[in-house]
C-alpha cells in the first residue's frame, strides 16, 4: 500500500477518534467530581436518570450540562474552521477568516438588538442568525457594484458592511441599560457556550450541517478556484456559480455557529493554516481536517475556560490570547506564506 494512502487513512481515523476522545475527557472536567466508573455508568444509562446507583444530580451533570456543551463546541468549532478554510481558498488570501463577509458583525448586531428589545434568548438566536445572513447578502451586493475584479470588491464589501454593523453594535451598547442589558451584550459578544442545551444544538446544527456538507461536496472545485479564476474557467469551471455556492454555504455555517455561541474569533483564521502545515493546500484533504481540528480546538479551549478560574472566561478572550501569538509563530515558521 502506498505510503500516502496509508497516511490518509491514519489521518481519517484520527479525525474521527480525536474528537470522540476529547468529548469523553470533557465529561470529567468540572467542579463536580465524577469517577471513571460513574461516567461510564451514566453513559450506559442513557437519558434514564432513574438508573440504579446513579443520582439525578450526577446524571444531570453529564447529560444536561457537560455533554451538550462538548457537542456544541465541536459543532461550532468545525463550522468556523471549515468556513475560514474554504474562504481562504476561494479568495486566495491567507488573512481571510469565517467572518470575512460581515457575518460575525451582523450576527452581533442582531443579538444586541434582540437583547435590548426582547431580553429573550430565543429572539437572540433568531435575530443573530437573520442579521448574520443579511450582512453577507449586503456584502455580496456591495461587492457586485463593479463587475471587474469581483474577488477584491467582495472583500471590500465585507469590510464595509462589517464596519457598519460594528458601529451599530457600539450604538446599541450606548443606548442599552447599563445594569442589565449592557452586561448581557458584552458577555455575548465575547463568546460563550454556557447556555448549551440539546434544543439549541439541534436547531443550529441544521444550517451548520447544510453549510458544511455543501462545502464538502464541492471542495475539490476550491482547488481550481485557488489557482485563479481565468485558469479555472479554462478548465470549464463556472467560477461565479461555484464561488456563490461556497459563500452561501460558509454564511449558513458561520451564522448558525455565531447565533448560539456569540463572536469567537481566530478559529477560522488559524486552524486552516495549521491544517496546511500538516497536509498542504489540497482542499479535498484540508477541509475535512479543518472540521476535526476546529471542533477539537474549541472543545479544548472551552474546557480551559470553564475550569481555569472560579468564574468562566469568555471563549473569545482565550481564543484571541492563544490565536494571536500562535499566528505570529506561524508567520515566522512559514515566512509569511501560511503554507500557500
Amino acid at each position: 500500500m502506498p505510503k500516502t494512502r496509508l497516511n490518509r487513512k491514519i489521518l481519517f481515523l484520527l479525525c474521527i477518534l480525536v474528537p470522540i476522545v476529547l468529548v469523553f475527557i470533557s465529561l470529567f472536567i468540572g467542579r463536580y467530581p465524577l469517577s471513571l466508573a460513574e461516567v461510564i455508568a451514566i453513559l450506559k444509562s442513557g437519558f434514564n436518570s432513574a438508573a440504579e446507583g446513579i443520582t439525578p444530580i450526577k446524571h444531570a451533570v453529564i447529560w444536561d450540562m457537560r455533554m451538550p456543551r462538548a457537542l456544541m463546541a465541536l459543532v461550532v468549532g468545525a463550522a468556523l474552521s471549515v468556513s475560514g478554510g474554504a474562504l481562504q481558498g476561494v479568495f486566495r488570501n491567507p488573512l481571510v477568516d469565517s467572518g470575512l463577509l460581515g457575518v460575525s458583525a451582523g450576527a452581533g448586531f442582531g443579538a444586541c438588538l434582540a437583547i435590548i428589545l426582547f431580553q429573550n434568548i430565543v429572539f437572540t438566536y433568531i435575530f443573530a442568525f437573520t442579521f448574520g445572513i443579511l450582512a453577507v447578502a449586503l456584502s455580496y451586493a456591495t461587492g457586485k457594484i463593479y463587475k471587474t475584479a469581483p474577488t477584491v470588491t467582495l472583500v471590500l464589501g465585507g469590510v464595509i458592511i462589517s464596519a457598519i454593523f460594528t458601529a451599530l453594535i457600539s450604538f446599541t451598547k450606548y443606548v442599552a441599560d447599563p445594569y442589565e442589558q449592557l452586561p448581557a451584550i458584552t458577555f455575548w459578544l465575547m463568546g460563550s457556550l454556557a447556555r448549551a442545551n440539546y434544543f439549541d444544538l439541534a436547531i443550529a446544527s441544521i444550517p451548520i450541517a447544510i453549510g458544511i456538507i455543501g462545502i464538502m461536496l464541492i471542495r475539490w472545485r476550491i482547488n481550481l478556484l485557488s489557482i485563479g479564476e481565468r485558469e479555472a474557467r479554462t478548465l470549464g469551471v463556472n467560477t461565479s456559480l461555484c464561488r456563490n455556492i461556497i459563500i452561501a454555504c460558509t454564511a449558513l455555517a458561520t451564522a448558525g455557529a455565531v447565533c448560539i455561541s456569540g463572536t469567537i474569533g481566530w478559529i477560522g483564521l488559524v486552524i486552516p493554516h495549521i491544517g496546511r502545515m500538516i497536509v498542504g493546500n489540497d482542499n479535498r484533504i484540508l477541509l475535512p481536517l479543518c472540521v476535526a481540528m476546529g471542533g477539537s480546538f474549541l472543545l479544548i479551549v472551552d474546557n480551559i475556560c470553564r475550569s481555569l478560574t472560579e468564574g468562566e472566561i469568555p471563549l473569545g478572550v482565550l481564543t484571541a490570547l492563544i490565536g494571536g501569538p500562535f499566528y505570529i509563530f506561524l508567520l515566522k515558521k512559514t515566512r509569511g506564506g501560511g503554507g500557500w
